[in-house]
């Protein structure tokens, strides 16, 4: 590999450095670069440019958004009772494929995970505190994966607030242990939310 000039290499570097990208996906992919023509790689310049600039977070539940509120605050006709506690906006993703789910969203931004540094003040649940303080919210489904740092997240977020007199559930089991949601197929995450159980 140290025989192609300097911006290839440079190019292959950048590109390794995404998630589940090795050396040679990087290859191939620097290489299909190279032979699109400008206009193609400008395009794909312009577009991830464009979505670094334009999106942001949900001022009300923190999923992925052009402007203040993302498009599932916006819709009419969901369930204001019904809240569905998730790490990642891939979550929301995941579970709105199964167009079961007809209530709103809160996105964690993460796990508590002591390992990596990450502790409850890192993630958005002192937001998620202030969203249950109008009494609109009667159930809670925690949406966390199911590995040991969902796990703790979870229990955590149950302690906190079964005090509030608001029912906390959790996904059913049928979800992998130590898989992610984003990964799950439709009919095995409608399953898990339709059989929650309280925590």
């Amino acid at each position: 590999m140290h025989s192609y000039p300097q911006p290839i290499l440079k190019l292959i570097a950048e590109l390794a450095r995404l998630p589940g990208i090795g050396p040679k996906t990087a290859q191939r992919l620097a290489f299909y670069l190279l032979s699109r023509n400008k206009a193609q790689v400008t395009e794909l310049v312009t577009a991830i440019a464009e979505a670094k600039d334009k999106v942001g977070y949900c001022r009300k539940c923190f999923n992925l958004a052009v402007g203040g509120l993302c498009p599932l605050c916006q819709q009419s006709g969901r369930k204001e009772e019904l809240l569905c506690v998730v790490q990642d906006p891939r979550d929301v993703a995941a579970i709105e494929r199964t167009h079961d789910f007809r209530g709103l969203y809160h996105v964690l931004h993460g796990a508590i995970s002591p390992m990596d540094g990450i502790g409850p003040e890192e993630l958005k649940i002192r937001e998620l505190l202030s969203r249950l303080e109008g009494g609109t919210v009667r159930e809670i489904i925690l949406a966390t994966n199911p590995n040991i740092e969902g796990e703790a997240t979870a229990l955590y977020l149950a302690r906190l607030i079964k005090p509030l007199a608001i029912k906390v559930t959790r996904l059913a089991h049928g979800l992998p242990v130590g898989g992610d949601l984003e990964y799950a197929d439709e009919l095995t995450l409608a399953r898990a939310i339709e059989n929650r159980r309280e925590v």
